[in-house]
């Protein structure tokens, strides 16, 4: 779901309500005439403030992970092809910000055409897709190379491998996310003058679709993903070579943060949209409680899971030492290249790789 998707949440349920004569449809009319508990203005504006952050942490976080993984030796690092992917996934995610806060600051209404809202929401979608697709393989990748191919010598067929998984990840994220945006459109507002991007699903069914896509992305992005590196991380966590107890430790915890991390980042907004759904199918009696409710909730839990873009690369990527001391040398090869600092850097490359290899494996 898009974030205009949230903000035109009211507007769908009108037209949801109009498609149908039973009386069900009839009695959720009574939405449109509940109060909010907060100024619309005001909230879309905190919104607006809230997305301008995580945009510029996330493009201040991600973009050096991505320049110091094309510049860096590969071959040190196991998940090195994830871990680029997942950065280059949540760079485009932040990048679509500022094309919603501008919609967000004129109160919802959408001022780039239909063919800019299905190819915002587009890039909106699969790189968010992509992230958690990611996340997930990533789980599993470290794993099992700690115990089935912990003993495998043929690097270039693993690469391989990789390289394979990373473009069905990208081409699974594109099918996941082409039915909501197969159905938007830059329609004419029923609210206010000026147009909204939003899906219109076909007439006869709305409802049913709207439920099916907010189930599809329920499933695919935590029912599905979560159990998996959940189960993964903690068998990777007991799997661990005892090097030292401190270390192990260490390498733990760190482990319990990914999983941790994952699970405050997205519970919260999967936890609204499940109850969204369950309203939307009348499992939930409709009130004017319910229904403020969900329409800031799930502004704000999505707004709050887009964190998971800012948070990635601190865990991944700035938590290893290697990588560190990539940033660092490619930061000194660029604006020192006069002095004999990057040579010096360069030279005791060797060195450091073999006494910098974190616990965990990378």
């Amino acid at each position: 779901m898009s974030l205009n998707d949230l903000t035109e949440l009211l507007e769908l349920w009108e037209e949801l309500n109009l498609t149908g004569s039973d009386h069900d449809n009839l009695s959720h009319v009574e939405t449109l005439l509940c109060s909010g508990a907060i100024s619309h203005g005001a909230f879309l504006h905190v919104l607006s403030v809230l997305y301008v952050f995580i945009f510029l942490v996330g493009l201040a976080a991600n973009a050096p992970v991505v320049w110091v993984n094309l510049r860096a030796n590969s071959s040190r690092y196991e998940t090195h092809l994830y871990i680029l992917n997942l950065a280059v996934a949540d760079l485009c995610v932040v990048a679509t910000l500022p094309v919603w806060v501008t919609s967000l600051l004129q109160g919802g209404r959408w001022p780039f055409g239909d063919a800019v809202c299905k190819l915002t929401h587009l890039v909106f979608s699969v790189n968010l897709f992509s992230s958690i697709f990611f996340l997930t393989c990533m789980s599993v990748d470290r794993y099992l190379s700690v115990t089935l191919f912990a003993s495998a010598t043929d690097s270039r067929r693993k690469k391989v491998v990789r390289r394979l998984i990373c473009i069905l990840i990208w081409l699974l994220a594109l099918a996941a996310s082409v039915p909501d945006t197969y159905f938007l459109q830059a329609v004419k507002s029923a609210h206010y003058d000026g147009a909204v991007c939003r899906p219109v699903y076909p007439s006869h069914s709305p409802r049913e679709w709207m439920v099916a896509v907010q189930l599809s992305f329920i499933v695919l992005g935590f029912a599905i993903p979560f159990p998996v590196i959940a189960v993964y991380y903690l068998l990777l966590a007991a799997a661990i070579p005892p090097s030292s107890d401190q270390e192990r430790c260490v390498s733990r915890r760190i482990i319990l943060t990914y999983i941790v991390v994952f699970l405050v980042c997205w519970l919260p907004f999967h936890a609204v949209l499940l109850l969204d759904t369950l309203s939307l199918l009348n499992v939930l009696p409709f009130s004017c409680r319910l229904e403020n409710f969900l329409d800031v909730a799930l502004h704000l839990t999505q707004c709050f899971s887009l964190l998971h873009c800012c948070i990635n690369p601190v865990l991944y990527s700035f938590l290893n030492r290697n990588y560190r001391y990539d940033l660092m040398k490619a930061f000194i090869f660029k604006y020192s290249t006069k002095t004999g600092l990057a040579r010096l850097i360069d030279g005791s490359e060797t060195e450091y790789s073999e006494v910098a290899v974190d616990s965990v494996p990378m």
